[in-house]
């Protein structure tokens, strides 16, 4: 089992940062996902904790960005140029084995979820 703590949401203006973070019981391959109303949970960034290979969604490259901190046993998002198309809740999810990041079915744990709003 991996038990995983988001923070780190809020109400951000449009062109503006915010970062989230995950707090993991252990390491393993972490993900964000977002979903917003209506819509399907979309993948948002990968990274592997021993390597630290990272993985983009198109929509986020460039604005967006997945670290890790292996003292903390946390994955950080940090989120810039922030635009209305972002506002969604956000989750962590982990898994030992991903094949193919972008895919949700591919992780076993899940986070709570975290809201990020971006408004003028």
């Amino acid at each position: 089992q991996v038990q995983l703590v988001e923070s780190g949401g809020g109400l951000v203006q449009i062109g503006g940062s915010l970062s989230l973070s995950c707090v993991a019981s252990r390491r393993t391959f972490m993900g964000w996902f977002r979903q917003a109303p209506g819509k399907e949970r979309e993948f948002i960034a990968g990274i592997s904790w021993v390597v630290g290979n990272t993985y983009y969604a198109d929509s986020v490259k460039g604005r967006f960005t997945i670290s890790r901190d292996g003292a903390k046993n946390t994955v950080y998002l940090r989120m810039n140029s922030l635009k209305p198309e972002d506002t969604a809740v956000y989750y962590c999810a982990a898994s030992e084995t991903v094949a193919n990041p972008r895919f949700a079915n591919q992780y076993k744990y899940w986070g709570q979820g975290t809201q990020v709003t971006v408004s003028s």
